[in-house]
């Protein structure tokens, strides 16, 4: 027999404020029409078993996204339909005794094949699909009792698929409330594998684990970026994110709760690492990099994100890297292209290989946050490693610092300060007068006469390489170290 009534497909995302079958009967839905409902639905739940059987085969059929499911285990999938059967078809006789039961029964659905990962819209599918076949089935007992009743049944149509739309928006809320539940497990986990790698104290065991997790090679290549924002007041304790900007091989969208104002962008003049796709163009597998609400983070691996873990004093990123293992210029890219607000300070550790290892490369990139100027700043610890043996080691480095710089302590602070610029200047430009003259703006005899006046007061030779090592450690640690 035809289809009397077609299934609807609207979903409700709430649950329904209908019940299935009220006690005071709509002006349409008479008594005589409730009686032949549930007549139809007596003779249903008598061959339960048989309807069971075929809605799971409709499943396997029509629905692919719970045929994986049925194959990996029938048996359970049948018991499940059973029960959601029986429930709400036992509804449209005795609402009261079985409105309760059904709506846990499919909020238990939910949450199951939100755990399984079986798409949202398979499951409310999977309803209507049973929805309508059961009203199918409805119709048909109806019609071979007694052809003339099928007519009454369109009176309680509504009262029926508003059950299915009630249920289907039960199920809905159940799956995405479960969905937030795992979602919020998954990154919890995540979290605590990222801070036990950081800080070193993850197990061998658990690397193959953590790899899987975080969806990183465990023999990879890596580094760490630390970074530390400007002071911002008694206001803003503790360490902040800024918005960074490193060369990127595909779009990669700002941490949770991280986007906002004040974004900077990437530079389109930076150098990009190999493979990565122009600042603002396509990638080889996904759209342009800049995105109104993303903002480009640090990656050398594509489709992979940095992993963030923030520390008491600064923020780090785990960056995996791509390039050759004995070029130094990935790292140097990165720091080049970093662009990062005024005041934030940055360090880029050095390379390390696997995951193992990278409770070592974090403390390669406090080392080198550690040597960035107080005013903020990039530092490559490769770069700087002169500045990294001073602030590992600040005891010794203020007892050199006091011990070569001291006696121009005695001086006027004005003095001090042009005789200590004038030396700093003449080293960073390997030694030549001239250059350094240059930089300072005066002559570059001027520069030799206060190079002279530093050695008659410290007793040094600039000449001595011994001594010249002395005084750049010196200078280092006065600009470092100083409180």
């Amino acid at each position: 027999m035809p289809q009397v009534v077609r299934p609807r497909i609207a979903v409700l995302h709430g649950t329904h404020p209908a019940s299935p079958l009220p006690q005071r009967f709509r002006s349409l839905a008479d008594r005589e029409a409730v009686d032949v409902l549930h007549r139809a639905a007596r003779v249903l739940v008598a061959s339960l078993p048989v309807l069971t059987d075929r809605l799971v085969e409709a499943l396997y059929e029509q629905e692919p996204g719970y045929r994986a499911a049925i194959e990996s285990d029938r048996a359970e999938i049948w018991q499940e339909v059973h029960h959601s059967l029986r429930h709400n078809v036992g509804s449209l006789i005795q609402p009261r005794e079985f409105r309760e039961a059904a709506h846990r029964t499919s909020r238990r659905i939910g949450e199951i094949r939100a755990e399984q990962g079986v798409p949202l819209d398979a499951v409310l599918h999977a309803f209507r699909m049973g929805g309508a076949m059961v009203w199918q089935d409805l119709v048909d007992e109806t019609a071979r009792r007694d052809p003339d009743d099928v007519r009454l049944l369109v009176h309680v149509a509504a009262d029926v698929w508003n059950f299915v739309d009630e249920h289907c928006g039960i199920v809905g809320d159940a799956y995405r409330q479960a969905e937030r539940r795992l979602s919020w497990r998954r990154e919890n986990q995540q979290r605590l594998m990222i801070a036990a790698l950081l800080d070193g104290t993850a197990r061998i065991a658990d690397l193959c684990e953590a790899a899987a997790m975080l969806g990183l090679p465990e023999q990879g290549r890596y580094a760490v970026l630390a970074v530390a924002s400007a002071p911002r007041g008694p206001q803003r304790p503790g360490p902040a994110r800024p918005p960074l900007n490193l060369p990127t091989a595909l779009p990669v969208a700002a941490p949770h709760g991280q986007s906002g104002p004040g974004l900077p962008h990437v530079r389109p003049d930076a150098p990009a690492l190999p493979g990565a796709a122009p600042y603002g163009q396509s990638g080889p597998d996904g759209p342009p990099h800049a995105r109104p609400d993303t903002a480009p983070l640090p990656t050398a691996f594509p489709g992979t994100a940095p992993l963030w873990h923030t520390g008491p004093d600064a923020e780090f990123a785990i960056l995996r890297l791509t390039g050759d293992p004995g070029d130094p210029g990935e790292l140097h890219a990165i720091a080049a292209a970093l662009d990062a607000p005024a005041g934030t300070r940055a360090g880029i550790g050095s390379a390390v290989e696997g995951l193992a290892a990278l409770g070592d490369a974090r403390r390669l990139a406090e080392t080198a946050l550690r040597a960035c100027p107080a005013s903020g700043g990039t530092v490559l610890l490769d770069e700087h490693l002169p500045d990294a043996l001073v602030v590992t080691s600040p005891a010794l480095g203020s007892a050199l610092a006091d011990r070569v710089l001291g006696p121009l302590d005695r001086l006027d602070p004005s003095d001090r300060d042009v005789i200590l610029e004038t030396l700093t200047a003449w080293l960073d430009a390997d030694g030549s007068a001239q250059r350094a003259g240059a930089r300072l703006y005066c002559h570059r005899n001027t520069v030799l006469n206060r190079l002279r006046r530093f050695e008659q007061l410290t007793g040094r030779c600039l000449t001595r390489p011994r001594d010249a090592v002395e005084v750049s450690l010196a200078l280092a640690a006065r600009r470092l170290l100083a409180p």
